[in-house]
C-alpha cells in the first residue's frame, strides 16, 4: 500500500515526576528530513531518535517535538525570573531618561513580558538518566507517536491510491477512444485529399493513382501513433503496479507521469485530427491532476 507524506501522531509517558510528551508531524519533502526539538539536556539521544524515524519513514520532512512537564503536584506552576524583571525596569528607565517617553509600567505589563514568568518545567532540570531508563522511554514514546503517524499516513495514502486508480481508469478510457480514432485519420485524409484533387483537376493533367497512393502512405507513416499508444498503455500498467506495491512510489510515479505527458504531446502533434487532439487535451488535464496527487505520496 502507498503512504501519504503528511500525518500527525502524539503520545505521552511518565518519567521521574515528569510527563514526557511526544509530537510527530510530517509534510511533503523530496527526501527524508528529520528535525528534532527537545530539552538541551537530551540532545545526546538525537542520533538514536533520528535513526528510529528513518527506519519507518522514507520520504517527507518529519518534525519531532519532545517536551517535559512536572507532574509532582508542586504548588507553583511558574517561577518568577527576578533578573528578567530588573532588566525590563532598567530598560524602561533608560528610555524615559534618554528619550523622554512618558508612561508607567503596570504589574500586568511586566507579567506579560516574555521570560518574566518561566514555566516550572523550564526552571527545573530534566530528570536524570542514571540507569539508562530515559533512553528506552524516549524510544518507546517516539515509537508510539510514529505508529499513530503511520496510521494517518496509511489512511491518507489509501485515499490517494483510490483517487489515482480512478484517474488511471479515465486515462485508459481516453486511450481507447484515441485508439479507435487512429485508423480513421488516414481514411478521412484520403477522402479529403481525393475531393480536393478532383476539384482542382480541370482536365489539364492526368490522374495518377500511384502518386496519390504514395502521398497517402507518407501521411499515414507521419501520423502513425501506434508506438505512443503502446507505451502509454504500458505506463498505465506500471503505475497500477506501483500503487499496489509496498515500496515508496512518489519519485517513480513522477517519472512515469513525465513519460506519459511526453507520449501524449507526441500523439497530439503527430495526429492532426480534431477529435484526437481533444482527447489528448483531456488526457493532459487528467495527467496534471495525477501529478498533483502523486506529489503527496511517499
Amino acid at each position: 500500500m502507498s503512504f501519504s507524506m503528511t500525518g500527525y501522531g502524539q503520545s505521552a509517558l511518565p518519567f521521574g515526576g515528569y510527563k514526557i510528551t511526544f509530537e510527530v508531524k510530517s509534510v511533503n519533502n523530496r527526501y527524508c528530513e528529520v528535525v528534532l526539538r527537545m530539552p538541551r539536556e537530551w540532545t545526546g539521544y538525537e542520533d538514536m531518535l533520528r535513526r528510529l524515524v528513518q527506519a519507518h519513514i522514507r520520504r517527507g520532512r518529519v518534525d519531532v517535538i519532545i517536551n517535559r512537564e512536572l507532574t509532582d503536584g508542586a504548588a507553583d506552576a511558574h517561577a518568577l525570573d527576578r533578573n528578567m524583571v530588573k532588566s525590563y525596569l532598567d530598560a524602561a528607565e533608560a528610555l524615559v531618561r534618554e528619550y523622554g517617553f512618558k508612561g508607567e509600567l503596570t504589574l500586568r505589563d511586566i507579567l506579560a513580558m516574555p521570560g518574566v514568568m518561566d514555566a516550572k518545567e523550564e526552571a527545573s532540570p530534566a530528570p536524570a538518566d542514571s540507569s539508562g531508563e530515559l533512553a528506552g522511554l524516549l524510544e518507546k514514546g517516539l515509537h508510539l507517536s510514529l505508529e499513530a503517524l503511520l496510521e494517518m499516513r496509511s489512511r491518507e495514502g489509501a485515499y490517494l491510491t483510490a483517487d489515482l486508480t480512478r484517474r488511471l481508469d479515465r486515462l485508459e478510457e481516453l486511450h481507447t477512444g484515441i485508439s479507435a480514432l487512429a485508423p480513421l485519420v488516414v481514411e478521412e485524409y484520403r477522402e479529403k485529399l481525393r475531393q480536393r484533387l478532383s476539384l482542382l483537376n480541370d482536365g489539364s493533367f492526368p490522374w495518377d493513382e500511384h502518386k496519390f497512393g504514395m502521398e497517402v502512405a507518407i501521411f499515414a507513416d507521419r501520423c502513425n501513433i501506434d508506438e505512443e499508444l503502446t507505451r502509454l498503455y504500458s505506463h498505465f500498467g506500471q503505475c497500477r503496479a506501483l500503487l499496489l506495491g509496498s515500496e515508496p512510489v512518489g519519485r517513480k510515479l513522477d517519472f512515469l507521469i513525465q513519460e506519459m505527458n511526453r507520449e501524449t504531446n507526441t500523439i497530439g502533434s503527430k495526429c492532426n485530427h480534431l477529435a484526437v487532439v481533444n482527447l489528448t487535451l483531456d488526457m493532459k488535464a487528467e495527467l496534471e491532476k495525477i501529478r498533483e496527487q502523486a506529489a503527496n505520496l511517499e
